[in-house]
């Protein structure tokens, strides 16, 4: 059984540690001394020199005395801003703030499971084979650290990564790939008062553009979005020259190029209705995965769910994590649902059930896995 008072005392613990992304060495080092502490072979890796953040990455070992497949935990101990000073509160169920700022629950939840985790191992003597576990810097800032992993260092033959804010229970199984589109808009300037009818304005015809353009969802695995948008000078000027850089994301890569050539072309044709011209570029990253429902990772994480009393729901998301970056590696790993909620805002929450049950179901990966009953 979990401690559940333990278990909530060490997250009370670690989201008080200030561990905005970039400033993780202290927290790092909290880490390093409870993994030590537990008996398990700690190394920080020499990524801060090549990432420039506070602290490299934590890949702790947990050896066992059973023949299997050796698996991987993920989690990320970096967080968003404002992420400073927490003061956590407890009502009821439910650990928040006091609205000065997140709480850090991603992804100091999964942290929180994983040592509950590995303490419920040693203290029931569950037989288990070799375990690691990677906790990685940066991730909030673009998967920074878990880039920087040594993966022929890892044994894992596949992992799961405890970062995502689904129920516990959610098991997720495609990520989709990033496309991103910069463009400048040159229009003609002139007097805006004097001679208007002589310019071009570069935001009317990137209003015009952008207007065309499918944005938003637009169906259960492609979204798109502007979200910077630069021009003008003074209010007396005709607009000469805006930059607009947008996104898409798919999980279908064919999605991903359609999608793009349509917000390109509603650039096209506003600049050549209006009679200027657009300078466009287009790039992508393939960082994107794809797991099947026969995999092992998934079975064994569809297996452990049930055997904790929770239906698996097999679901993707639009976002990306450390799972990303270790799949494509060649490890497959599923991300799975914590249970947080309101993540990234000072109403951020975490519910004291779904940390326990997250808790729980480290314990019960590790026992399928060293039953070996699906392999």
């Amino acid at each position: 059984m979990v401690n559940k008072d333990r278990l909530v005392n060490e997250f009370l613990e670690l989201v008080q540690i200030d561990s905005e992304s970039g400033n993780e060495s202290e927290i790092a080092a909290v880490l390093k001394a409870k993994l030590e502490s537990l008996g398990l072979t700690v190394v920080e890796d020499d990524s801060k020199e090549k990432t420039g953040l506070g602290s490299g990455n934590l890949i702790a070992t947990m050896d066992g005395g059973i023949d299997v497949d050796p698996i991987l935990f993920s989690c990320h101990f970096d967080t968003v801003t404002p992420g400073n000073g927490v003061k956590p509160v407890i009502n009821g169920d439910i650990i928040e703030t006091d609205k000065t700022t997140i709480l850090g629950a991603d992804d100091k939840t999964g942290i929180a499971a994983l040592l509950e985790g590995i303490k419920q191992i040693k203290e029931q003597n569950i037989p288990h084979g070799k375990v690691e576990f990677v906790l990685t810097a940066g991730e909030e800032i673009g998967l920074i650290g878990a880039n920087a992993v040594d993966k022929t260092v890892l044994s894992a033959k596949y992992g799961f990564a405890l970062d995502s804010g689904g129920p516990v229970g959610e098991i997720i199984v495609a990520s989709p790939d990033h496309a991103k589109l910069k463009a400048k808009v040159h229009g003609i300037a002139a007097h805006a008062g004097v001679a208007p009818e002589l310019g071009v304005s570069a935001i009317e015809v990137a209003a015009r553009a952008i207007t065309n353009m499918p944005l938003g969802r637009l169906d259960e695995e492609l979204t798109a979005n502007i979200g910077i948008i630069n021009g003008g000078e003074r209010t007396n000027i005709v607009c000469d020259l805006v930059e607009i850089i947008g996104e898409a994301r798919a999980i279908t890569f064919s999605k991903l190029e359609n999608q793009m050539a349509k917000m390109s072309e509603a650039l096209e044709v506003a600049a050549l209705t209006r009679g200027c011209t657009v300078d466009i570029e287009v790039s992508y990253e393939r960082v994107g995965y794809k797991l099947a429902a026969t995999d092992p990772v998934i079975q064994v994480a569809k297996q452990a769910v049930t055997n904790i009393g929770r239906e698996p729901l097999l679901a993707a998301t639009g976002g990306g994590s450390d799972a990303n970056i270790f799949t494509i590696a060649g490890i497959p790993t599923a991300n799975l649902g914590c249970g947080y909620l309101d993540i990234h805002s000072k109403d951020e929450k975490m519910p004291i059930s779904e940390l326990t049950k997250l808790a729980e179901l480290v314990v019960e990966i590790i026992k399928v896995v060293s039953n070996n009953s699906l392999m």
